[in-house]
């Protein structure tokens, strides 16, 4: 890469990095928030919610925004909306202050994220290019989430709970100069206008299924609320389909959500992100509740894996280079399942080791899931297609990370109240449920490895087989 390159990809990866960053930093902060800002705690997964539903709901809509009006338009315009409400968020005097700053946070990250993406693969040629950028760009995402735990704990019991939200301040300040320096612009360059029912029906969806999954978390999925958000998620959907189907111009082009590589490509990442947060919420659990840990002690054990993931991330784009990146993205989905089914012979002695070995070589398979999936979903597509082509990687990485975590917390904790109420004790019953968690967990991404396998590998076998 060129000087100027790298500067482009640094200022990209950055802003991805920050969103990344502020998704997971307040995890930690939240027992402290809560009481300062009068939040109880019924309530105080809004604080995480406010974010995660505009910033999941809207990610196609702002994609194809940026792909009619400029994406670094967009991509800037969400920048500044960001850094506006992280002001806000830092010096917020109560509950609904905060809230709204976080849902304006969210909606800046809409517009932030797939715009990103659109002009990290339009700025670099498809090819071991194009790979190594989206190689880096995952594993600074991944890290995101990682330090953002890390760094959420350090920073609160230093400074308090506003340094969390300060930090998105200063990060977004800083790639704010460096963006209208570096960034050229890019669009569509089709005449299209917006389609507004399509813009309706899939972003409500995506609010509703976000908003069901993080209600499911905390109050369980027969609850009346999730009940009818997952029903409400599930015919907006269906509608937005049939929009699709239909429109002259349509938000998403059916012909390429139906392209193997986009559609099997966005499963593995979908599953990779859900899976691999489930196991890094679960870890928590078990480091802290079952070990007893300090939070700066588990935030070591992460900061392994952290390194492990970082080191993958840059390998990874030789290994697609030389294998493709269907099949990498087979063999990764494959060894992150293997590693996390080592975690279900989790003790209720010692089993820091194991959670950093198995849990360093699930990161592994990971990342080499992030980052094939991305170049698969977003590879032989015209540039007229990038927007909606990132839009798509994005939302499957935004809805992974929402809906792994009550998936598998859900079944965790359903197995802990049955072991309860049999009589085990509070530690056996939590291992328990762990234990059962980690377990679905593997099948899932076993799964999800092997439908793949199927999708891509036998279809691209058929395409290269003589006639």
């Amino acid at each position: 890469m060129s000087a100027r390159a790298w500067l482009v990809l640094f200022v990209l990866c950055a802003a991805q990095f920050m969103v990344a960053l502020d998704f997971s930093i307040l995890n930690i902060a939240l027992p402290t928030l809560g009481p300062d800002l009068g939040l109880d705690d019924a309530n105080l997964q809004w604080a995480v919610t406010a974010f995660a539903l505009p910033s999941g709901g809207f990610l196609l809509l702002a994609g194809r925004i940026g792909d009619l009006i400029g994406r670094r338009r967009m991509f800037i315009a969400g920048l500044v909306l960001f850094t506006a409400a992280s002001v806000l968020a830092t010096f917020a005097w109560g509950a609904g202050p905060f809230l709204a700053a976080r849902a304006l946070q969210g909606l800046g990250a809409a517009a932030i994220v797939p715009t990103g993406m659109a002009l990290l693969t339009t700025s670099f040629k498809e090819g071991p290019l194009r790979d190594r950028a989206i190689g880096i760009s995952g594993m600074i995402l991944s890290l995101g989430f990682t330090v953002g735990v890390v760094l959420g704990g350090v920073l609160t019991q230093a400074f308090g709970w506003r340094s969390t939200m300060a930090l998105g301040v200063v990060m977004g300040a800083l790639v704010l100069v460096l963006a209208p320096l570096l960034l050229t612009e890019s669009r569509s360059q089709e005449r299209a206008q917006l389609d507004v029912p399509g813009a309706v029906t899939v972003s409500g969806g995506l609010l509703a299924l976000i908003y069901g999954m993080s209600e499911a978390a905390q109050r369980g999925w027969a609850h009346i609320d999730v009940i009818i958000a997952v029903a409400a998620a599930l015919v907006l959907l269906v509608a937005f389909w049939n929009v699709e189907k239909r429109a002259q111009h349509p938000l998403v082009a059916l012909a390429v959500l139906k392209r193997p590589t986009v559609a099997f490509g966005n499963l593995g990442g979908m599953v990779t992100f859900a899976m691999m947060s489930a196991v890094m919420f679960l870890s928590t659990l078990y480091l802290q509740q079952v070990l007893g840990l300090q939070p700066a002690e588990s935030g070591l054990v992460f900061g392994v894996m952290g390194v492990v993931a970082a080191v993958t991330g840059v390998i990874a784009p030789r290994f697609i280079a030389r294998f493709g990146a269907r099949l990498v993205l087979v063999v990764a989905l494959s060894l992150q399942a293997v590693a996390i089914s080592l975690l279900v012979f989790l003790g209720p002695g010692n089993g820091v080791v194991l959670v950093a070995v198995a849990g360093s070589v699930a990161c592994i398979g990971h990342l080499g899931a992030v980052v094939s999936y991305g170049v698969a979903a977003t590879s032989g597509l015209d540039n007229d297609e990038q927007g909606l082509a990132t839009g798509l990687v994005t939302t499957a990485q935004q809805v992974g990370v929402t809906i792994g975590i009550p998936i598998i917390s859900a079944v965790a904790a359903a197995v802990t109240a049955t072991l309860t109420v049999r009589g085990a004790g509070t530690v056996d019953a939590a291992l328990g449920g762990i234990r059962t968690g980690l377990l679905v967990d593997a099948v899932v991404v076993a799964a999800a490895a092997v439908a793949i396998g199927f999708g891509l590998l036998r279809r691209r076998a058929a395409v290269d087989a003589p006639r």
